[in-house]
């Protein structure tokens, strides 16, 4: 695609996405950057980029992009946030426009260059779409009460493209709008050319597709490890806690809280995935409302701030170091239990141990020392 001065690009993003649900789906996290920031990108070396924004995200559009688009106030249907762009446009020398949905942030450069080629070709409008493949049925209360013939039918896809004067008189001659541009121009009597649409041109309606995104897009996922090391001496006592899971034992283990320093060593992994320290910048131990705590409740608030920050768990791996007590026996109730705490599945938690051969403080009985590896997985 070369010398695109003469077309202008508009993309539509001033809905709020409610069947995705949480926040608009525009601005929600895709590999680091906004699903709106990829749609434009998308279209890199057009001369001039309109995005219309709903008025209660327009501090947020310009805090977030800032000069390098036209920012535009949408109105209250999809028709009325174009016609707002279209508006701006009339009189800048733009003779042809292509109008995008916001929400598909993966649209191929291929897609857009064949509505492009159909444009400079002399046609007035032209828009990707795929043939419909599946059998089509009809249907009511959940039963299948018919069959539909696929021949002939597409799935439309954006960016549709448009000679400027065209379009911007259709969307003045039917202000009531329609589900799409394409159907307005049909409806003033302009021929539309279909052109070659792309199967990773979703558009983002519903909560999986935003996970079918990050999936497409695979190198952009942001993977974290964390390591975590702790050590705690023996005391008088008749048992310890390890992993969760209390051990009867001739000794019980020195700390603040329960001095469980399995869980304490996989808190700190998790946080040092997150670049959040450790359990003391958390849980300090100079408070003393956690003299004695579950650490339990460590775990759970680092699982917990991992999620919050989309992350989910990869796996977790703990080694615990000690001549005794005999682990072994309870591995498979602490990986139970790790599990139970995080929020996560089993299978995706591993404890095992190992002795230090009798050399050192663990070798020589005088306490228990743990490792940990944590992997949080994003996009």
């Amino acid at each position: 695609m070369q010398e695109l001065d003469h077309i202008a690009v508009i993309i539509t993003s001033a809905g709020r996405g409610s069947r995705m649900g949480g926040e608009p789906k525009q601005w929600r996290d895709l590999g680091g950057r906004s699903v709106l920031a990829r749609s434009i990108d998308a279209f890199a070396g057009f001369g001039r980029v309109v995005v219309t924004v709903s008025p209660e995200d327009m501090a947020h559009a310009v805090a977030a992009l800032g000069g390098s688009v036209t920012l535009v106030a949408g109105g209250d249907s999809r028709s009325d946030s174009v016609r707002a762009g279209l508006e701006v446009l009339e009189g800048s020398g733009v003779t042809h426009v292509l109008i995008h949905d916001g929400a598909r942030p993966l649209v191929p450069v291929d897609v857009i260059a064949g509505v492009v080629a159909a444009l400079e070709r002399g046609a007035v409008a032209a828009a990707p779409a795929l043939p419909v493949t599946d059998a089509l049925w009809q249907g009511a209360d959940g039963r299948v009460t018919g069959m539909q013939s696929r021949e002939g039918l597409f799935r439309a896809q954006t960016p549709q493209g448009f000679r400027l004067d065209t379009i911007l008189a259709a969307h003045r001659a039917f202000p009531e709008g329609a589900a799409d541009d394409v159907e307005l121009a049909r409806r003033a009597g302009h021929e539309v050319v279909i052109t070659p649409g792309a199967e990773d041109n979703l558009k983002l309606t519903y909560g999986p597709d935003i996970d079918r995104a990050r999936r497409i897009l695979g190198g952009a996922m942001d993977i974290r490890l964390g390591n975590g090391f702790d050590v705690h001496a023996f005391e008088d006592g008749d048992h310890v806690t390890l992993c969760g899971v209390r051990i009867a034992h001739d000794r019980g283990l020195k700390g603040h809280s329960d001095a469980d320093v399995g869980m304490h060593a996989l808190t700190d992994a998790i946080y040092g995935a997150l670049s959040e320290g450790d359990i003391g910048r958390h849980f300090p131990p100079s408070d003393p409302q956690w003299k004695g705590a579950d650490s339990a409740i460590f775990l759970r608030h680092a699982a917990e701030l991992a999620r919050a920050r989309g992350f989910r768990f990869g796996n977790v791996d703990v080694t615990l170091i000690c001549e005794a007590p005999k682990i072994g026996p309870h591995a498979g109730a602490m990986q139970d239990r790790l599990a139970e705490i995080m929020g996560i599945d089993a299978s995706r938690v591993s404890v095992k141990a190992t002795t230090s051969e009798r050399l050192g403080f663990t070798g020589r009985g005088e306490g228990i020392a743990a490792i940990a590896t944590a992997t949080l997985m994003k996009g």
